[in-house]
């Protein structure tokens, strides 16, 4: 090879790994006024703070209700304590860190809400790992006893256990399909076995395109 032809072309190679191939990242502090970014390629929190938002706003509306036709009736009220079981996600998509998100968001709602006095969720973890026990088994009458009995001995009773569910739906179109999905929230009275369902709904269009 040409010693010239060589050094022009070791040059090139140096400048390339030296300055062509070295990204850079940078962040921006939002302020709360500006918008989620949307995610391109799954549900981001553009998705699930308005889910959260809406399905917290529906069962607390629902409670609001309840408790003025039981003040209309003479019926005592009061806050309703909650054992906060946990999330489960049934969607298409692997949701990450954005698991421990939701139930921070929902469990603080609640919360705040001053209709619920909900369970820390330390307390609800050693007691299902104390009683050996999944959130699947609390819907067996013998196995929410036990856990029941063991929250107690914990010194945090509890009247209702709420359950947050994700689940979705996909249509697909050529290069781009729509992603229905959904966020459901159980709420079981332990006393009665009557529950509440309240849920709310996103739709959300994903396409390809070539470059």
């Amino acid at each position: 090879m040409d010693r010239r032809n060589f050094l022009s072309t070791s040059s090139i190679v140096l400048f390339t790994s030296a300055f062509g191939c070295r990204g850079t990242q940078k962040a921006t502090v939002l302020d709360p006024t500006d918008a989620d970014a949307i995610a391109s390629h799954e549900a981001g929190a553009e998705t699930w703070k308005p889910l959260i938002d809406e399905a917290v706003g529906r069962l607390t509306g629902r409670q609001i209700q309840e408790i003025q036709q039981a003040s209309a009736v003479g019926m005592p009220s009061g806050k309703k304590r909650i054992c906060f079981i946990g999330v489960e996600n049934r969607s298409a998509e692997e949701i990450g860190d954005f698991k421990e998100q939701i139930y921070e968001h929902i469990d603080t709602l609640l919360s705040n809400s001053e209709l619920f006095g909900s369970i820390s969720r330390r307390y609800v973890e050693a007691g299902l790992r104390d009683a050996r026990l999944r959130p699947d088994d609390l819907f067996m009458p013998k196995h929410q006893q036990l856990f029941t009995q063991t929250m107690e001995k914990m010194n945090q009773p509890f009247d209702y256990m709420l359950f947050a569910k994700i689940t979705s739906g996909t249509t697909r179109d050529n290069k781009k399909y729509q992603r229905d999905y959904l966020l459901t929230l159980e709420m079981v009275d332990i006393n009665t076995g009557e529950f509440t369902k309240e849920s709310a709904t996103l739709r959300k269009m994903y396409k390809k395109s070539l470059m």
